[in-house]
């Protein structure tokens, strides 16, 4: 039914792994139950028995205590969940003012510039060329009245981590409240909530090959949140709507199977797609820092020639990558992640990101790029983005 594919861009979405869908499968089938309390019946009760193992599973891996985890739809609610319930818990005890850096993912960026529309005062930090924040301008911009801080943990795009450990240190310092949007690097880069003094973190589990629809929101205990969404009592009443407690079984089996040894092959195939394609194509641009990125994550820019081509003649030839960032595939506007570290448009324009994930080889690295010079080189030959232009 479907053409036989090499998936690079496990950034947008994953492969459901089949021991993620045997641990689902029985809360789908025999513990199908809303989840009910001991004093309810017995399959509600192994429905809630399973929702709260998988709670604490995701709990442990972050250092977290289990009531600090509450389950969402995904990384947008979560994020949403987190900057406008702080927000709005701590309307009249301070300024409407929220931090964020320029790369943010969608959920931060765009309900940061929505707030900012609506009133609230907002500063978007600048980053370096790499997408690294520039840590003086971020401690600058923090006042005595500032709410709320949000940055990531790792772009989305380019895969630059951000040293959370400065940046939580300077908001402990400073007494603010620090959100970050992990959803790209949790179980991929340590992140240790009982080490790190920051106050929420977005997970979801749709880019560690668990289910999509299913993500969640660590609040450390006493950050005061108001609940967002109107309705029933779930989650410790603070996230309403019936738990998806067959997606937060499968996010939870997706967090036991990640393993540093996967990681680490990870990064082979990341490094090779680098070395190979800087090596063997001319007029490459590596996006993101060289020292300091996912290790699932590769994206540079062929220049003189437009990476929608390429993905498309990739896609002929059976590969699958993105061009810009995944949401901005099917549209003609340029990269706010490229422009963000100083590129221009032509720059996001011809950007390529390769994402790995569990069920890629180093072989497909090798592939990728093999087929990849041929591409460019075809495409240059008839582009008016030539040198000579």
């Amino acid at each position: 039914m479907f053409n036989e594919t090499t998936y690079l861009d496990n950034a947008a979405s994953t492969r459901l792994d089949e021991a993620v869908l045997e641990a689902m499968k029985p809360y789908f089938f025999d513990a199908y139950a809303v989840a009910t309390s001991e004093f309810g019946y017995s399959m509600g009760i192994d429905a809630k028995e399973g929702l709260e193992r998988s709670r604490k599973v995701i709990a442990s891996r972050l250092g977290a205590q289990a009531g600090e985890i509450v389950f969402t739809s995904g990384s947008t609610e979560s994020s949403n969940m987190a900057i406008k319930g702080v927000l709005s818990a701590l309307k009249g005890k301070k300024d409407d003012h929220l931090i964020v850096s320029r790369l943010e993912d969608f959920p931060v960026l765009n309900t940061a510039k929505k707030l900012d529309k609506q009133g609230y005062k907002v500063d978007f930090i600048n980053v370096d060329g790499e997408g690294i924040l520039d840590l003086d301008m971020f401690s600058d911009a923090i006042t005595s009245q500032t709410a709320l801080v949000s940055i990531q943990q790792a772009n989305q795009e380019i895969g630059t981590l951000q040293d959370l450990k400065a940046i939580s240190d300077i908001c402990q310092d400073k007494d603010v409240l620090l959100h970050t949007d992990a959803t790209h690097s949790f179980t991929r880069i340590p992140l240790d909530v009982s080490k790190l003094p920051v106050d929420l973190v977005t997970l979801s589990a749709h880019t560690i090959h668990g289910p999509r629809g299913i993500g969640a929101l660590y609040i450390r205990e006493g950050t005061p949140i108001d609940k967002w969404m109107d309705g029933g009592f779930q989650e410790s009443d603070r996230r309403a709507g019936v738990e998806n407690i067959p997606a937060a079984v499968g996010f939870s089996k997706a967090v036991e199977l990640v393993t540093p040894e996967e990681n680490e092959r990870l990064a082979a195939m990341r490094d090779r797609v680098i070395e190979r394609a800087m090596a063997d194509i001319p007029h490459v641009t590596l996006n993101g820092s060289a020292t300091s990125r996912l290790p699932q994550n590769a994206n540079m820019t062929f220049h003189y020639v437009e990476g929608e081509s390429i993905t498309l003649h990739l896609d002929m030839l059976g590969f699958a990558v993105s061009t810009g960032s995944a949401c901005f595939s099917r549209s003609l506007e340029a990269s706010h992640v490229i422009l963000g570290i100083g590129g221009d448009h032509e720059r996001a324009h011809g950007s390529l990101r390769f994402s790995f994930g569990r069920f890629n080889t180093i072989e497909d690295s090798d592939a990728i790029i093999d087929a990849l010079k041929d591409v460019v080189t075809n495409l240059r030959a008839i582009s008016p983005l030539t040198e000579d232009n």
